[in-house]
């Protein structure tokens, strides 16, 4: 009777090794294959979000010599009244 009870025991445990060592390998591959879908997909938005032609422009004013001018020059100071109507 202890006999059985130490082979019951010894297949019991044996079985629950086999048993976690399928489930970690298992659950190793699933969580490999969510974190691949997730890097597939952030590549997928990151390629969507890129401009595929680039930048075009329609016009390009001409640089005007009083724009291109940097030190400003003050002018004539005009006193200023407010008239009522």
């Amino acid at each position: 009777m202890i006999k059985f009870l130490f082979i019951l025991l010894g297949v019991g445990w044996l079985l629950g090794q086999l048993l976690r060592y399928f489930l970690r390998s298992k659950l190793a591959q699933l969580a490999r294959k969510v974190n691949e879908a997730a890097m597939e997909q952030q590549r997928a938005q990151q390629q969507a979000q890129r401009p595929k032609d680039g930048v075009h422009v329609d016009f390009i004013p001409k640089k005007s010599p009083q724009k291109m001018k940097k030190d400003i020059e003050g002018g004539e100071y005009v006193d200023f009244e407010e008239v009522k109507d």
